[in-house]
């Protein structure tokens, strides 16, 4: 991935995201750190220039995203292409869930993203920062 110096902007803006997580977002926090000590070590709210990744594991370079009701216009539907096609081109696999799907299957949404992780290469270790 290229380097890219986050701003201090950018930085701020993460950090406001992660201390003001949507419902779903805390939901699904609590379930990925819980799996910690296992060895998956996922930060939230990462800033990953140009964007903000809602959950980051950087072991195996993959992002989860969650998508509420505004991800259904058109506009934000090609900014979430974009996004992805950005993080994709940059090594990162890229998931993304509803908030009705955390919300209603939440324990399937993270059996999902644990599979997904025993199939990823590791590709550095675990930051445990």
């Amino acid at each position: 991935m290229p380097h890219r110096t986050v701003t201090p902007e950018h930085r701020s803006r993460a950090r406001q995201l992660r201390h003001n997580l949507t419902e779903p977002e805390r939901r699904l926090w609590r379930q990925l750190r819980e799996r910690k000590p296992w060895g998956f070590h996922f930060r939230k709210q990462v800033p990953l220039v140009p964007f903000v990744a809602d959950f980051v594991l950087f072991a195996s370079k993959l992002v989860i995203e969650l998508d509420g009701e505004t991800h259904s216009t058109p506009e934000q539907l090609a900014h979430d292409n974009r996004r992805t096609a950005w993080l994709s081109g940059n090594g990162f696999t890229v998931m993304r869930f509803s908030n009705h799907e955390i919300m209603s299957s939440l324990n399937d949404v993270a059996q999902t993203i644990l599979n997904t992780v025993e199939t990823l290469p590791k590709t550095q270790p675990d930051q445990s920062s």
